[in-house]
């Protein structure tokens, strides 16, 4: 099988577009509060995890725009890019535990952090072993990302504040 199904090149062309976009939010909210994001220990990896999430789209996106390429790389690039995410995230979460990250919910902030890369990974390896129906588990892939990497730079522009 060679190439994404017909119909979902808009979707990706316009997830693209929009990641990166937010993702520029993320630098205007770093460049907004900056000394006030250092002065917290457990705040950069906070940046780190939002752009982790919002790149993670505009990288699944241009991987799916690549003309002609055969489904089942797709598939890896895509797994590849979730469990990139997952190991990426982890690593963030437990840099700002140690730092002394002031969460009233470690669980719940883990299972939040963890979950978001799963549908990537999850549409990687049915892409890899030739299911076409693995594509629609990038919708939410893209949303759960989208609402982790908002919720984030909500943190570093309005929650900072208080």
């Amino acid at each position: 099988m060679t190439g994404i199904p017909a119909g979902w090149n808009d979707f990706f062309v316009a997830e693209a577009g929009a990641s990166a976009a937010l993702a520029g939010l993320v630098f205007v909210a770093v460049s907004i509060n900056l000394a006030r994001i250092l002065e917290f220990a457990h705040l950069p990896m906070r940046v780190v995890e939002a752009l982790a999430a919002l790149l993670s789209v505009l990288i699944v996106s241009t991987f799916a725009l690549v003309p002609e390429q055969p489904l089942w790389a797709y598939g890896v690039e895509m797994g590849g890019t979730g469990l990139g995410v997952l190991a990426l995230k982890s690593t963030a979460l437990i840099r700002m535990r140690r730092a002394g990250s002031p969460n009233p919910r470690p669980v719940l902030r883990f299972l939040v952090n963890e979950i978001t890369p799963l549908p990537f990974v999850t549409a990687g390896v049915l892409l890899t072993a030739g299911s076409r129906s693995g594509i629609y588990w990038i919708v939410p892939g893209t949303l759960l990302s989208f609402a982790a990497g908002l919720f984030d730079v909500w943190v570093l522009l309005i929650e900072i504040k208080r």
